[in-house]
């Protein structure tokens, strides 16, 4: 369908991407995401998430045309517009091929997508959203089981962090842990212990750890700055720290949970 009309009612889904407030309001309310590139794209249709309508400019037409064909079998709205069009609508210029609504999926609950997890990271308001998605990068990469969320924290199926974690979250099982840091005895009746990473006078290094590792472990990480709360760390069942050189005394969030993931990887099964 062409549009030519950044107006155009049909494409609401779209309105204002860059607008972090306005999204942060329409997207769960209208059970929807956007995703963005053709990779991050088919990653969300491997996953089983549906389509609510595809946004594009015309070359895309030909490099697409699969998806484009299901689209058309499927009655999704394939919309078609110059690159201006798009700018103006979105707030910004698209040079990655395509957007697509997608249908939010559901939540799972906390004891599902934990039921057979060994490893899980728990990221406690963490507000940026380029960290949350590298967060999910390196939660995959590493082979971590989940991840969870508190109530505060940003939104995974946010543009921006779906895009950072290259279609990861699709990937990754996780849900919200509410309320926080009340979670953490939801955590500690299933069975894991709870370890926050924080600069503590009793914290054990990541390596004294990861030496001897608990079977179910869920690691925490804080908010960018401020780090995690007091009442978690209280809360918790141990505090870790990763071991700095060179006068340095805590690293990047996203930096932080992939160091920790990668020594925190799941020792093989002994059957």
């Amino acid at each position: 369908m062409r549009v030519e009309d950044a107006a155009d009612p049909r494409l609401e889904d779209y309105v204002s991407l860059t607008d972090v407030a306005l999204r942060r309001r329409l997207e769960p309310e209208g059970g929807l995401y956007v995703a963005e590139s053709e990779k991050v794209i088919r990653r969300a249709l491997r996953a089983g998430h549906r389509p609510r309508s595809y946004l594009m400019a015309q070359r895309w037409l030909t490099d697409l045309g699969d998806l484009v064909a299901d689209a058309e079998r499927d009655g999704v709205p394939v919309y078609v517009g110059e690159h201006d069009v798009i700018e103006r609508l979105t707030g910004f210029h698209l040079h990655r091929g395509a957007l697509a609504s997608m249908h939010r999926p559901a939540l799972l609950p906390l004891a599902e997508v934990l039921r057979d997890a060994r490893r899980v990271l728990v990221l406690e308001d963490v507000v940026d959203h380029t960290n949350v998605g590298a967060v999910f990068r390196s939660a995959a990469a590493l082979g971590m089981d989940a991840v969870l969320v508190t109530p505060r924290c940003a939104d995974p199926l946010y543009r921006r962090a779906v895009r950072v974690s290259m279609g990861t979250v699709f990937q990754v099982p996780w849900t919200r842990v509410d309320p926080w840091p009340g979670g953490v005895e939801q955590l500690r009746a299933l069975g894991f212990h709870v370890a926050a990473l924080a600069l503590a006078e009793d914290a054990v290094g990541l390596d004294a750890l990861a030496a001897d590792p608990p079977e179910r472990l869920a690691l925490v990480l804080g908010t960018e700055g401020d780090g995690l709360s007091r009442r978690t760390v209280t809360a918790a069942d141990s505090v870790v720290t990763i071991p700095m050189a060179g006068g340095v005394d805590s690293l990047n969030v996203a930096a932080a949970g992939a160091v920790a993931a990668w020594a925190l990887r799941k020792p093989p099964r002994v059957d």
